[in-house]
């Protein structure tokens, strides 16, 4: 008997306030003489310190989904909501990280964290204080005069993730962060991830195809099927944390969630 996913979440985030909503949320792009229809009737909520998954396919319009988030992409039907006001575009509430790093090659990792500090914080004594407390955050204090390419691509992410996170976003988006990683230093980057998560209490919305990344990481999984684009199941994660994956939970509610794939949750 297969597992049923099929599941709305009833954990104890519920009963707090939504920091973001999506309510009907439609996207349609042109396509020759017809439409692509890539997300159809999105529906979700994100409470206040809460890390949400989303999995699911290639092509079933997950990284859309963050660009509609985010605000760099205006949706064709619905809306989404950031404490419920209406998000017209992209804002410093709202930051992205995506699969590559996008530092800047000609500033230090220093310089990279600061750069977002701009023009908002005048005061060059405070932001080399924020500066020296999320460069020791992401365990690059040695490295802070190091240019891109003189560091490896674990160390480049957790650059990009301190850029973000000194601007101190209420909603921090991630686009398959970690995906061209190696097996050992992705496992370290989520570590890093949630011991951030921890301590600075972010709402991150995930994007991820890997089940057990997933599994690792989220309060929730939010699970994308396509043609087009729907949320066919949003499953709470009731693992302790930390959590590992040689556990017999964990690998029970691995192949849980693998299961409930293949069927398509139906």
């Amino acid at each position: 008997m297969k597992p049923d996913l099929k599941v709305i979440s009833r954990n104890k985030t519920e009963h707090r306030q939504p920091i973001l909503e999506v309510r009907n949320l439609t996207q349609i792009f042109p396509a020759g003489r017809t439409f692509l229809k890539v997300l159809a009737d999105i529906q979700l909520t994100a409470a206040t310190g809460e890390l949400i998954c989303i999995l699911g396919p290639s092509g079933c319009g997950k990284s859309t989904l963050l660009k509609a988030l985010s605000g760099f992409l205006s949706p064709s039907a619905g809306e989404v909501r950031l404490s419920g006001r209406p998000v017209s575009g992209p804002g410093p509430d709202r930051c992205v990280v995506f699969q590559e790093d996008a530092l800047f090659p000609w500033l230090t990792v220093s310089e990279n964290i600061a750069f977002g500090l701009k023009g908002k914080v005048r005061d060059r004594r405070a932001v080399q204080r924020e500066v020296d407390r999320f460069l020791s955050l992401v365990g690059l204090t040695p490295y802070r005069n190091f240019l891109p390419r003189e560091i490896s691509g674990g160390m480049k992410q957790r650059v990009a993730l301190a850029r973000v996170l000194i601007l101190q976003p209420r909603v921090l988006l991630m686009d398959e962060p970690f995906a061209s990683l190696d097996a050992q230093t992705r496992e370290e980057m989520q570590n890093l991830l949630l011991s951030l998560w921890k301590q600075l209490s972010h709402t991150i919305l995930f994007v991820t195809h890997d089940v057990m990344e997933a599994a690792t990481l989220a309060d929730r999984i939010l699970v994308m099927d396509k043609n087009p684009g729907r949320i066919r199941a949003d499953i709470p994660v009731a693992l302790k944390r930390p959590r590992h994956s040689d556990a017999s939970e964990f690998t029970r509610f691995c192949r849980m969630l693998h299961e409930g794939l293949r069927g398509q949750f139906i």
